[in-house]
């Protein structure tokens, strides 16, 4: 299993990017991507410590960690020219924080964020049709999320994707340990909101492809 959506104590999350890796391999998980909060404010030194912490992770603790950033409330005309700035630097996990139905984010982020090529498009909320077929045509991944309140939209995005065709992927967005779930926990949360095993099981192969592309190799 796989999360591609964590933070640590380089933006608001409470664990060094090493103590996130060992709790999610002590979990079960094969790979993670450490994704950071960011926005002009910090994007420089946050992007320059996960890729200085990702470079020198052993490649035989068990777990795979990818460097990743999320672009958090930014304004929208800003999201294009800071994913240019993050696939410059070698970022390989891009996140777009959407318009969650707990958090007041501005109204066209989630199609400033597609436009802009994310890699996931986190917690849209009540994403639109048009926002779901342009996830779709680029082949980014609308997120499934257990983060409590993130997760009210979970229904919603899973019958949009469901119903266009588009690809899913099931993060815990974790901030501390608590939110460090199994993978078989984060299933039951999917499960719970729409997703069949067999749909959970596609997606999953969706994302160990997107992770072959990407990066030339499987994740273990």
């Amino acid at each position: 299993m796989y999360n591609l959506h964590c933070h640590s104590l380089l933006s608001d999350g409470d664990l060094l990017p090493s103590e996130v890796a060992m709790r999610y391999l002590a979990k079960g998980f094969k790979a993670i991507a450490i994704t950071d909060h960011c926005d002009y404010s910090n994007i420089k030194q946050v992007v320059a410590s996960i890729l200085e912490f990702t470079r020198h992770w052993p490649k035989d603790t068990g777990i795979r960690v990818f460097p990743g950033v999320e672009l958090t409330h930014i304004p929208p005309k800003q999201f294009k020219p800071l994913v240019r700035y993050c696939r410059g630097k070698g970022i390989k996990v891009i996140v777009g924080h959407g318009e969650s139905p707990v958090e007041p984010v501005i109204k066209g982020t989630n199609q400033a964020a597609l436009e802009a090529g994310v890699d996931i498009l986190a917690h849209p909320g009540q994403i639109s049709d048009a926002c779901v077929l342009l996830a779709k045509k680029k082949g980014i991944f609308l997120e499934v999320t257990t983060r409590r309140g993130h997760s009210n939209g979970n229904k919603h995005v899973i019958q949009q994707a469901l119903k266009f065709g588009a690809k899913l992927i099931i993060n815990t967005d974790s901030h501390c340990p608590e939110d460090i779930i199994t993978p078989a926990q984060m299933s039951k949360i999917a499960i719970k909101a729409g997703l069949s095993a067999n749909q959970i099981a596609q997606n999953i192969c969706s994302l160990e492809q997107f992770l072959h592309n990407r990066h030339g190799n499987k994740p273990c």
